[in-house]
């Protein structure tokens, strides 16, 4: 099986972990929140918010990867990285803003995701202990500092951003910085812990068995927390529910708050969890979520013989090529590109997904969109060794 997917030193497990999220995020999609007597799905239930959370945190690895991993690059070479990677950060949230014009019922992330990898690209010098203490800080003031920036800006409306808000752009900065559905004001502290992750050696299982461990202490300490705080009066009061039982509050907050607290709430907002809450206490849950999947994929490659990691490329090969796979997924959620959702419908999304995924990494393609947006950078690359002499030491980066 050719290709570069299969190529010697390409960490599976980011691609399996990659998948998972796509995975997360289209259950959360289909399936929905609620059931028709009011109870939340298992798919919100297990991957509301903490899908596309790790999306993000493994955007900032494949950052890492992509720029030196443990070593990052310097010079001329992480300057011509950063424009091929801004260039490609701009068709992606190109693609975004176009598919947000789309009646497929969601919000679209991928103008969000452009604009995090734009702001990213200050950082991709920085090593693992920088990043690292520079994440604890966006995590815990950037929550704080949306708190206050909410009331100055227009009311969210809830749509998605599509082409045709480029005629205000400031209108639609506010709505991809603060407003929406992912703030890329908080948010960009995923992408900061992907890039502190993929910038230590992620071959050593103990580091693996570190993120799994870290990571899951971290969520639910973060979570168990954030629930004994909420379970105060006090607190309860100041998050505008006083007659409200815990029970009752956690059952209200299971369903999120689209992107931030509420513009009017109180400073009591900033201690709860809740799927896209953008609180430090969800942060925090959310991140921890993502550093046990990707050390639990670490570990699952690690221990596969290599017959073994060779199927779990292919089965889960769609993690490859997400952003072409994203984009067929919003597709088929159009109802005028798709026939309307049955109640089998995450089924087939899922084994349109697999199956494509499964068909191109064995055939040693690449997907369609990942060819024409990593088209900058491949040419940045080459530019590279053809002044230098020799390649980098960059992995790609799948959106």
């Amino acid at each position: 099986m050719p290709g570069d997917v299969l190529r010697p030193g390409r960490l599976v497990a980011v691609d399996v972990a990659r998948c998972l999220a796509l995975l997360g995020m289209m259950a959360t999609h289909v399936v929905g929140k609620r059931t028709p007597d009011g109870d939340l799905t298992w798919a919100y239930a297990l991957a509301g918010g903490r899908a596309s959370a790790l999306f993000a945190v493994l955007a900032g690895v494949s950052l890492a990867l992509a720029t030196g991993r443990t070593e990052p690059i310097v010079g001329t070479e992480l300057r011509r990285a950063r424009l091929g990677l801004a260039a490609r950060a701009g068709l992606v949230a190109l693609l975004g803003l176009a598919l947000g014009g789309l009646d497929s019922g969601i919000a679209i992330i991928l103008a969000h995701y452009g604009v995090l990898f734009l702001l990213a690209l200050p950082f991709l010098s920085l090593r693992a202990r920088s990043l690292a203490a520079l994440t604890v800080g966006w995590v815990l003031l950037t929550p704080v500092l949306l708190h206050l920036l909410l009331p100055r800006f227009p009311e969210f409306d809830g749509r998605s951003p599509e082409l045709g808000d480029l005629a205000d752009p400031g209108r639609l900065l506010g709505e991809l910085a603060v407003t929406g559905t992912y703030p890329v004001l908080p948010w960009l502290g995923f992408v900061l812990a992907g890039l502190a992750v993929g910038r230590t050696d992620l071959r050593r299982p103990v580091r693996a068995l570190a993120l799994l461990v870290g990571g899951a202490l971290a969520a639910a300490a973060a979570y168990a927390v954030s629930r004994a705080l909420t379970a105060l009066p006090a607190v309860r009061d100041g998050l505008g529910y006083p007659d409200l039982d815990h029970a009752g509050l956690r059952n209200l907050l299971a369903d999120g708050t689209g992107g931030s607290p509420p513009v009017d709430g109180g400073w009591s907002w900033l201690l709860v969890v809740a799927p896209h809450s953008a609180t430090p206490f969800d942060l925090v849950h959310t991140i921890g979520c993502a550093l046990l999947v990707l050390g639990g994929c670490l570990l699952l490659a690690e221990w596969l013989p290599a017959p073994g990691r060779r199927v779990l490329v292919v089965l889960f090969g769609a993690g490859t090529m997400t952003l072409s796979l994203y984009t067929l997924h919003v597709l088929m959620l159009t109802p005028s590109l798709w026939p309307p959702e049955e109640s089998d419908a995450y089924v087939w999304h899922v084994l349109v997904v697999l199956a494509v995924g499964a068909v191109t990494v064995a055939a040693g393609r690449r997907g369609p969109l990942e060819t024409v947006v990593g088209a900058p950078s491949r040419w940045s690359r080459e530019r590279a060794v053809s002044a230098d002499g020799h390649r980098g030491s960059g992995n790609g980066w799948t959106s």
